[in-house]
């Protein structure tokens, strides 16, 4: 190798320290950024063509650490999110952008509401998921990106519902019945909800009868005009002893266009109410024969019912919750919990030949290879934690330590392009 051979080969390796201390000082300087990964320079022999007396040299190529994850943060904020595990969350330039190439890989997970609602982190990206529908979840494409949404905290309401179903649980006390004058009956209430989302209430006396373990049961509106009635008989002993053996008696007593039936073989009464014309049908489960999944007979104290009902009036929302699957729940002022979105997590088969954009970003490339979306903490993915986020993976004592052999290096490669032009120096005076 010759002299200016060497020299090449010098001032390669300074430009290749000068690379690796770049990379080292960037990571520095990110160490408290959040979701930052490291990036590195490799060093690769560059070599020569030219045969055994050509120069070679040194090339730093440079790559970035996806795959470590770094420390989980706790926050005060409930759109903090961390990813624990593997993936990624999928975030656009743009919100409810439909072109594919807008999509973007990230573990910042600072995410916030910005002045319409859509949740964006601090580098402007907008954070994706799929969309319930009605407290439903749709079909995902875990091959594209096809389906996802900008999530939104804001656009979420909940309508009224009317009520269909309540379910009676509670005891009645047996040593009540079969008295030669029975006592008073017992008094309860539940309330419904109209289609408009008002709040109305049925009343339910239930007298105990001269005949042994047999009551009579009426359900009434709230101004006291009957529905319609049903006796019901409990097993005094056996195997199925308290629970309701039979209902019969059943006698509809109210004006059309409200009614009143029963399926005595489920325990389920059928009530149609009739609100100035309006008429609504809620089942009311009084529960099945021989079982004790709705009132009971037992000897003590009279204990209210309690009263399970489905529909709600219509509610705002008021903050909201996400889960380690990545389900965010909206709760709303009248007390209802609803899904609103699913966020997914991405996996990358080669998270390291993605490449790096603005804003702790990764774009898919040929050499990170496929892709696959998937719901949290299912399949190759991790989980996420809400009211947190993922610190670099930088470890400063590994980058100081790193600057101080890059450092090194880099003198001494400048040592061999001053020593080189020494010599070329001292060659040139020959000719003298």
């Amino acid at each position: 190798m010759s002299i200016s051979s060497a020299m090449q080969t010098g001032v390669s390796g300074l430009n290749a320290n000068s690379v690796a201390v770049g990379e080292i000082s960037e990571n520095i300087a990110n160490a408290n950024t959040t979701g930052y990964k490291r990036s590195f320079a490799q060093m690769v022999t560059m070599t020569p063509s030219g045969g055994l007396n050509a120069p070679s040299g040194v090339n730093a190529v440079v790559t970035s650490d996806l795959k470590n994850g770094g420390a989980v943060i706790p926050t005060s904020s409930p759109t903090d999110l961390a990813v624990n595990g593997d993936g990624f969350f999928v975030v656009s330039n743009t919100p409810n952008t439909s072109v594919q190439s807008d999509y973007v890989m990230t573990r910042a997970g600072s995410f916030q509401a910005n002045e319409n609602g859509d949740l964006v982190n601090s580098a402007g990206y907008f954070l994706s998921g799929y969309p319930y529908t009605d407290g439903k979840l749709g079909s995902i494409d875990g091959n594209s990106f096809n389906g996802l949404k900008t999530v939104n905290v804001t656009e979420a309401t909940l309508s009224a519902k009317a009520t269909s179903t309540i379910g009676v649980q509670g005891n009645l006390p047996s040593q009540e019945t079969g008295n030669a004058t029975p006592g008073a009956p017992f008094k309860s209430s539940s309330q419904y909800y109209t289609p408009l989302g008002a709040v109305k209430r049925l009343e339910y006396s239930w007298q105990p009868t001269s005949t042994p373990n047999r009551w009579d049961i009426t359900v009434a509106d709230p101004d006291g005009t009957p529905y319609g009635t049903v006796t019901v008989d409990f097993a005094g002993g056996g195997a199925n002893a308290g629970a309701p053996v039979s209902y019969s008696g059943v006698t509809s007593l109210a004006t059309a266009p409200a009614a009143f039936s029963m399926d005595t073989t489920t325990g389920v009464m059928t009530l149609t109410v009739d609100d100035g014309g309006t008429t609504q049908q809620i089942d009311v489960g009084l529960g099945a024969p021989n079982s004790y999944d709705g009132i009971t007979q037992f000897a003590g104290d009279f204990t209210p019912q309690k009263f399970s009902a489905d529909g709600s009036s219509a509610g705002a929302l008021t903050r909201i919750e996400i889960d380690n699957s990545g389900t965010m729940f909206g709760i709303f002022d009248n007390g209802q919990r609803q899904p609103l979105y699913k966020i997914p997590l991405a996996h990358v088969e080669n998270p390291n030949g993605m490449q790096e954009v603005d804003g702790d970003a990764y774009r898919l490339t040929r050499n990170s290879g496929s892709y696959t979306i998937h719901k949290a903490n299912e399949g190759p993915v991790g989980n996420i934690t809400s009211g947190a986020l993922e610190g670099s993976n930088v470890d400063i004592a590994q980058e100081l330590s790193d600057l101080i052999r890059t450092q090194r290096a880099y003198s001494t490669n400048a040592k061999i392009v001053t020593t080189m032009d020494e010599m070329l120096d001292e060659t040139t005076r020959l000719k003298r």
